[in-house]
Parts: structure tokens; sequence; C-alpha cells
């Protein structure tokens, strides 16, 4: 599955100019996830200081904005002074950074901040170019907005949290120390900023934090889709499966690319391998979690394929409302709702769906690796079952996990509440699908990271008969670090490790250096 043109990997990219190309999402996980610094072309601050001039003209002809020279929500019937422009942009801000709980992970408010930057840089928003390069700064020397998580119908009060910190108030991080706001800005040698007019709602707006998470969701769901390939192809070796399941005449009888695709996947990483070949009339046939990897893999596949689609168009959109759009000498200020966030939430939800039946199947092969009722093997993959549990509760965590998969499955974009007195009288709650598609994306990790440790486990009492060459390469960068069980240890940090290792995408690399890109 492709997901950008090369370089291949994020943390290659050291900076990011946004104003001249649509942002890639390698792109922005290179910001988001790996510091990469974040910089403006000449075009993007063209666009954004003519934006800023068209609002400013608006604003002393007293035209009739929404947000700018009214109220907000159900507010909007009350009409602002221009005197009081600032005032309400910086009460739009305070009033909203309502969100409550656990605050979001760095990562997370980093993309917030970088979505921000590739909205309000289109030059429909009517910002301050200063404004811009202020949260610019915040991305590049380190300092992290406190913003709580929970609370969000949509959009607002997160973002609002991020926003406290530009005008000195709120909270942030400075070098991994919660400061307050201003102080967090001192540290860095930033100064802050005083809101003017359509500011506070423009950093309020629109679908920052919904497309934020979902980029970096669908980031992580390539990586363990990808690796679901691999883990399924050494789980399958481990079992003694029959390759016939994967000839390439079968899967030309269906009319979805991404089975016939996944099955050449598992064909290549397992070209070479002599438990394999040694077993591949050992059955008629074999259960549906190992027969069946192409048909489950490939309809995720093609389900993240689509998210890919509409979340690439969102991250590439205008997002804002009112939305300042030029008109030769002037301009007009139009209304409308490109702040909803239901394109990206629907496909939020489906990513959920198509990550929990990775999960699914990968935990029904884990269950065959340790349950020596079907894997022919010692009882949960150890030599002296009884003594040692072996891998046997591992199995349960993977079991647990898919559980909070399959309860955060549940489509939050079909709900709604009414807010602001019925003037926002349906919400997308896409804030909420996204939120939980980025936490089922670890979730899912870790489940593969749980089968890659048993099947290399169970591979060793294959020996000395060979894998793969390719199942070769990763059960030895596996082993580098977690090595064979022999009696009870502390496995918690075994599979740790090998979570860092998808998270990283080694897992993957170290497949598709030898074999090119797993589709």
């Amino acid at each position: 599955m492709k997901i950008a043109s090369a370089p291949t990997h994020p943390k290659d990219i050291n900076q990011v100019i946004l104003g001249d190309h649509q942002v890639s999402i390698v792109e922005f996980v290179a910001v988001a996830r790996y510091g990469a610094k974040v910089s403006f072309s000449p075009s993007y601050c063209d666009r954004v200081n003519h934006s800023r001039s068209l609002i400013e003209k608006f604003l002393n002809e007293n035209r009739i904005i929404y947000g700018v020279t009214t109220g907000f929500g159900s507010n909007v019937t009350e009409i602002i002074s221009t005197e009081d422009a600032q005032a309400l942009q910086r009460n739009i801000v305070r009033s909203h950074a309502v969100s409550v709980g656990d605050p979001l992970e760095k990562e997370v408010v980093r993309a917030i901040q970088l979505m921000m930057l590739i909205h309000l840089g289109h030059g429909y928003s009517g910002v301050r170019l200063e404004l811009l390069e202020l949260i610019a700064s915040l991305l590049n020397q380190g300092v992290t907005p406190f913003a709580p998580g929970d609370g969000s119908v949509g959009y607002l009060a997160p973002e609002a949290h991020m926003a406290l910190v530009l005008i000195g108030e709120g909270k942030a991080w400075h070098k991994e120390v919660l400061l307050p706001g201003r102080e967090a800005l001192e540290r860095a040698g930033l100064t802050p900023t005083t809101l003017s007019c359509k500011e506070g709602l423009a950093l309020t707006n629109g679908s920052s934090s919904v497309t934020a998470m979902a980029i970096l969701t669908l980031y992580n769901a390539i990586q363990a889709v990808k690796t679901a390939d691999i883990a399924g192809a050494m789980s399958f070796e481990a079992l003694k499966g029959t390759i016939h399941a994967f000839d390439p005449r079968l899967h030309a009888l269906k009319q979805h690319e991404e089975q016939a695709k996944t099955a050449q996947n598992l064909l290549r990483i397992l070209k070479g391998s002599e438990i394999a070949e040694t077993y591949k009339n050992y059955r008629v046939q074999d259960a549906l979690s190992l027969r069946c990897i192409p048909q489950v893999h490939g309809a995720s596949k093609r389900n993240l394929k689509d998210a890919a689609y509409t979340i690439n168009n969102e991250l590439n959109s205008v997002s804002d409302n009112p939305v300042i759009v030029p008109e030769e000498d002037d301009g007009i200020a139009l209304m409308g709702g490109n702040f909803d966030g239901t394109y990206v939430g629907i496909q939020a939800d489906v990513m959920c769906i198509a990550m929990g039946n990775l999960g699914k199947i990968a935990e029904r092969r884990i269950d065959r690796l340790v349950n020596f009722h079907l894997s022919e093997m010692p009882s949960y993959l150890v030599r002296n079952p009884g003594l040692n549990n072996g891998y046997m509760i591992p199995q349960y965590t993977a079991v647990g996990l898919l559980g909070e998969i399959r309860i955060l499955s549940h489509p939050a974009s079909v709900e709604s509440v009414p807010t602001s007195a019925n003037q926002e009288d349906v919400v997308s709650f896409a804030y909420a699908a996204s939120k939980k598609a980025y936490q089922i994306s670890k979730k899912l990790s870790y489940i593969l990271a749980i089968e890659l440790m048993t099947a290399v486990q169970a591979l060793d009492f294959h020996r000395p008969m060979k894998s793969s060459p390719v199942i070769e390469g990763v059960y030895n960068l596996i082993r580098t670090q977690v090595p064979t069980v022999e009696e009870d240890r502390f496995f918690y940090p075994d599979i740790v490790t090998i979570y860092h290792q998808i998270h990283e995408g080694e897992i993957v690399k170290v497949v598709e250096d030898m074999i090119g890109e797993i589709e």
C-alpha cells in the first residue's frame, strides 16, 4: 500500500515547506512524530497576507460576517462593534477551552498544530501571517500545548486549549516540563500574541483535530496491515500451512485486487521456505485464520485505501468558516459548513472496522500457535509446560485488546446531540471517531507484536528446518532483542520491544528491503 513517494520513512525528512505542494502523509508524520521543522514558501505568505488584508477591509466597512462582527453559535444574531473585535476573539478561546480528562499525546497536539497551519495557509481564513509563524515556532522550538482530550463533539475545545498558549495563557510543555503558557513561550524565546479579528474563531474552527488524528491513525494502520501480512506468513509457516491456498489462479477468480496482491505477498515472503515446502500437502485445507489471510487482509487494505483517499482530500482542503474568497480588488465572506468533519469521521469509523478485522484474525492465529490441541507443538510454546506457563497469558492480552477494539469499533459518526440552542442541531462526532481509531491503531500493533513474538518461538521448534530467507530476516531482527524462551520470564518488555519494531517500521523495512513493497 503506497502512502507517498520517497523518502520511505518520515524520520528521513528534516524540513517540510508549506505552500507550494500538497502535503503528503509521510511529510505530515515527519513533523508530528519525528520533529521535522516547518517553514512557509513565499506563495504561502502571499496568500495569507492577501486574505488578511481583505478581512481587515471587511471589518472597516462594518460588513456583517459571522464570528467577526457577530457572536458565535446561536449568538450569531448579536452584532459586535469594531471596537470589540479583539475582545471577541480572546473570549472565544477562553470560553471554549473546556475539554477535560488526560491531555492529548504530544504527537497528536503537534499534528493538530500542523493541520491548523495547512488549513489556514490556503489563504481563505483572514488570519495574520504572524499568528501562523508563532504556531510554526511552537512546533520548531518544541513547545507543546496542554490540551485535554475528552469532551469534543467535533472540534473547538482541544483547539481552544492550544490557542490559549498563543496568547500567553493555558499550559504547555517545554523540554518535557509542564509550565504556564507564557513561561513556556518565554523559555523558547517566543512572545505571546494578541488575537485580532477572525483569529480566535479560525484557531478553534475546522476539522484540524479530526483530520490530524485520522492521518496518524492511517499511517499506523498501513504499518500494521503490512506487518499483518508478515506475521500471518510466519504463523502460517509455523503451523504447517498448505501453501496451495495462495495459488494465483484461485485469487484471480475474485474481483478484489487487494486479495490477489496479499496472496502474492505471502508467496513472496514464504519463497524458499523449507518448512512450507515440506508441509505443502500436509492437510487438504487449513483453518480459516490461515487460508483466508488474503481475503481478510485484502478487505482491510481496500477500506484503508478508501480512507486514505478521503483523508488526503481533507488534509489539503479549506475547512474554515467563514471563508474569505478574493474577487478581483475585493472579496466576499461566505458562511457555510466546511468545518464539518463527517467525511473523515465516517472513514475513521471504517478504519476501526478494518483494523478490528486484522486484530480478529491475528488473535485466532495466536491461539493456534499456543494451543497444543491445534499447534502440534508443546503447550504454550515452552519446553517444560506445567512448571512454566510459557505464552499462555499473552494470548489473553490479545483477547483483551481485541475486546477493546470491538467496543471502540461502534460507529461514532452516526451519533448526534444538538448543541448551541439547536443552532448546531446536528454534530459530526467525527472527533470521537478519529480519537478511537487512533487508539485502535496502537492496540492492533500490540496484538501483532504478540503474534510475532509467539511465531518466532514456534519456529524454534521446527529447527533445524529453515524458514524462508525473508522470515529468517525478521526472525533475526526480533531475536536480537527477544531471546528464545526456555523458562518463564517477564514478557512485557518483549511485547513492547516488538511493538516498537512495528511502530518504527523496522519489521516492514527488513521485508521490503528484500522483496520490494508489500502491496
